[in-house]
């Protein structure tokens, strides 16, 4: 990874490494991402065959908070491109812009970060799924509205990690990979899910 990266979670999963090469079942990818303008998380996960998923690799990529807005959009697209090329995943998953009367500045802010995140999924033709940071964290805690620590304790419940996955980031970025899994690849078949990403 590139110095604007920072890989923290890999380390933290109990027997939960990367499938040898040459497994007839290839385990499906899912990169998760919070996206931001000073920091924007991802997150890799697998699904096994038997529907068990297991940590891949978690992190952050970080631009220089000093540079120009058109130089932080960049090293974020070349971040989002290099994670791509590095663990090959099958789908992406992103939090949908959210607009909060309060700061409608920083929902503005998400929403370029976005736009280089989505654009990196279009160029390396994967398809990518939003979904809404409330229905992601009622998934995973039963709240809409859980704070950071009750979410990272979910990812660490979910994926058997040995402690908490910091920062808080990437830990945001595992939870919506996960919502990927549960809400769509776990869905009923012949039955619509209520959480359906909206583009």
């Amino acid at each position: 990874m590139k110095k604007s990266q920072s890989a923290t979670v890999k380390d933290l999963a109990e027997g939960n490494s990367a499938s040898p090469a040459g497994d007839n079942a290839r385990p499906t990818r899912i990169v998760g991402f919070d996206p931001g303008l000073n920091i924007t998380g991802y997150g890799v996960i697998e699904v096994l065959p038997d529907q068990r998923v297991r940590l891949v690799e978690a992190g952050t990529i970080r631009p220089k908070s000093k540079d120009d807005i058109e130089e932080r959009l960049h090293v974020i697209h070349s971040g989002v491109c290099e994670i791509l090329e590095t663990f090959g995943p099958q789908s992406m998953a992103i939090e949908q812009l959210f607009v909060h009367v309060r700061f409608p500045k920083t929902a503005v802010l998400m929403g370029h970060a976005r736009g280089v995140i989505c654009l990196a999924a279009a160029q390396k033709r994967i398809e990518l799924h939003h979904y809404l940071p409330n229905r992601v964290k009622s998934m995973l805690t039963g709240s809409g509205h859980a704070g950071k620590e009750q979410m990272q304790l979910a990812v660490q419940r979910e994926l058997r990690l040995k402690a908490r996955p910091e920062p808080a980031d990437a830990a945001d970025a595992l939870a919506i990979a996960l919502a990927d899994f549960y809400l769509r690849l776990r869905a009923l078949p012949g039955v619509q899910s209520q959480f359906q990403d909206n583009t």
